[in-house]
């Protein structure tokens, strides 16, 4: 039995067993105790049912990878280029291609698509981005469940809320919103003002915890002088909520151990920071931090406290709204930008403006349609790796199952290029997959992060602990007044008839990978439309064609797009917010019925 783990981009990071004799058999090994025994359908289509892409191309025609190779060298050679790499693989050793960007005189990209903004927040707030581990969770008395659809994107976290009070927070009535003990069903990019109320409400009633308060955040007054520059009655409004649902809420609160479990949905905006900052005071208000059973759970910074031998000083753009156009070639890694990226149109017309789009990956796609070079890669079963994890402390290493002759992997293809440009050849693959194991804390039979605290927070904030809680102290939101909105609505007459567009997590698919889902959009039947009804989604940056799917589940001023629907982020904008990450959610939409 050979030992690796899921390379998938998830919060479980499951630990994978696979048998030499049948190496596609794969079952749940134990090196990762949260893995619980069982698999998701995720990884079984990433090995079987997903057509591989397995010979080079170039310009069209079927070549050796040494041509390919070739080619990809004389295009990045004296020019200038772009890698832009993608989270379909999560191993550490994907980043080695930064050192070919180094070497090569290359750029490369920061911050990302989905949680770079919550992270900002939170590294505001408590200086650092600690894992809140599992095992507080399991010790929580109520789970508040923000914005995330852990049925989807986390699933072996169940069994950790089991017999807990369950609150939801969505703007849909998601599966485990159906089996809350409380569920507000609040208007889309409302979270910040929630989270802000209820720290009033809560230092209003003196329900505060003044003594860990005075200790370890003492300009909480000053908070809630802030919390107290929000209308009441304007804000309730304003958010889709009553003032007994907030009471429900701030009962179910008060004197238990409570656990948030906050999503990348809150923060999927230009005010993203703030809305996890937001939902840092609200806890610490609480005193939530630094307490069994208690905190805040978000995706955790799964290389803190390690050093990154990847990690170069290079010309960086940002990831969500990456300008291709400056750039003659590009190398898309594990990635599918032409359907991820919002704005696609955009995206799409750079991409194909590019003297050489290099497409290095597993799978066909939008963007490999693209390419005029193409270079299959290794999967996760044919090459060594290490496995980090944002959902839980466990260090795996990846090794490799059985050898193939399709592809090249990352470390392989680096070495190579370098080879072609006569430079100085990088390390050898086994001393950087040693660095990273040796740097893990083995506990027990287990290997784990070198800064995990089994209760974060404990001894202060910031890297070194001894800080304080930083409260948000400033905050601005325009949504409603952009230029471009204001134009959007003159054009096309749109009051109240324009819908808040949610693209969220997909049960079939992982956002752009595998099995991708029906052209679908879901609506309230309060809108008129009917199941089947075919319709134009319209935003400011696009249109698409789309079938009605009618729903009570979610809110009569919503859209509702799965992200992995093809065409999607044609509707979205190309604009990113602190952390430098997309705002997929700053979009509203008319649905107009096809005649």
């Amino acid at each position: 039995m050979i030992q690796t783990a899921c390379p998938l981009d998830c919060f479980d990071a499951c630990s994978v067993v696979c048998d030499s004799s049948n190496p596609k058999k794969l079952v749940a090994g134990n090196l990762v105790p949260s893995t619980n025994g069982a698999l998701c359908a995720h990884l079984y289509k990433h090995i079987h049912e997903q057509e591989r892409i397995t010979k080079p191309m170039v310009n069209g025609k079927e070549v050796s990878l040494s041509e390919a190779l070739d080619a990809v060298a004389s295009a990045i050679k004296d020019k200038p280029w772009l890698l832009w790499r993608g989270s379909g693989n999560l191993g550490v050793m994907q980043e080695v291609t930064n050192l070919l960007a180094k070497e090569a005189n290359g750029a490369i990209t920061h911050g990302s698509l989905c949680d770079g903004a919550g992270e900002a927040g939170i590294i505001a707030s408590r200086g650092v981005n600690r894992l809140l581990p599992l095992e507080q969770i399991k010790k929580s008395e109520v789970v508040v469940v923000w914005g995330r659809n852990i049925t989807v994107t986390n699933s072996h976290i169940m069994p950790y809320i089991k017999d807990k009070t369950i609150i939801v927070i969505d703007p849909v009535k998601t599966k485990i919103a159906k089996m809350a003990d409380l569920y507000l069903q609040v208007k889309p990019r409302c979270d910040f003002y929630l989270a802000i109320l209820l720290s009033r409400f809560i230092m209003m009633e003196d329900a505060e915890n003044r003594e860990w308060l005075e200790e370890n955040a003492p300009e909480f007054d000053d908070f809630y002088d802030f919390t107290r520059g929000f209308r009441i009655k304007s804000i309730l409004e304003y958010i889709g909520l009553s003032l007994n649902d907030i009471g429900d809420l701030l009962l179910a609160l008060q004197n238990r151990r409570v656990v948030f479990l906050v999503g990348a949905g809150v923060q999927r905006h230009e005010i993203g920071d703030s809305t996890l900052r937001a939902i840092d005071a609200l806890a610490a208000t609480l005193g939530l931090f630094g307490k069994e059973g208690c905190g805040v759970s978000y995706l955790a910074s799964s290389k803190l406290g390690f050093n990154n031998p990847f990690d170069v000083k290079l010309k960086s753009e940002p990831k969500a709204t990456t300008p291709f156009s400056k750039y003659s070639s590009a190398i898309i890694q594990g990635g599918n930008p032409a359907e991820s990226m919002p704005c696609s149109n955009r995206v799409i017309k750079e991409l194909k403006e590019l003297d050489n789009l290099i497409y290095f990956g597993l799978y066909k796609n939008e963007s490999s349609k693209l390419a005029n070079i193409i270079i299959p890669a290794k999967n996760f079963l044919e090459k060594d790796d290490v496995r980090l994890s944002y959902g839980h402390e466990y260090m795996q290493k990846m090794n490799k199952v059985y050898s193939s002759d399709i592809g090249i992997s990352e470390y392989d293809f680096t070495q190579e290029i370098l080879k072609i440009l006569n430079k100085e050849p990088i390390k050898s693959e086994d001393y950087y997959i040693d660095f990273w194991l040796k740097q893990a804390v083995k506990k027990d039979d287990y290997l784990i992060s070198p800064v995990f605290q089994e209760l974060p927070y404990s001894n202060g904030f910031g890297e070194e602990g001894g800080d304080e809680f930083e409260f948000i102290d400033d905050f601005y939101d325009d949504y409603e007044d952009i230029k471009a909105l204001t134009r959007f609505r003159k054009r096309l007459k749109i009051n109240k008839e324009e819908l808040w567009l949610l693209t969220p997590k997909s049960s079939k698919s992982l956002n752009t990978q595998f099995k991708r889902g029906s052209k679908i959009v879901k609506l309230h039947p309060y809108l008129g439309f009917k199941d089947g009804d075919r319709v134009l989604v319209k935003s400011i940056w696009g249109e698409l064609e789309l079938t009605v799917n009618v729903s009570r589940d979610l809110r009569d001023d919503c859209a509702v797009i799965p992200c992995d629907v093809p065409g999607v982020n044609i509707l979205t904008p190309p604009c990113s917010s602190e952390g430098s990450m997309a705002c997929y959610g700053d979009v509203k939409v008319r649905v107009e019925k096809v005649l």
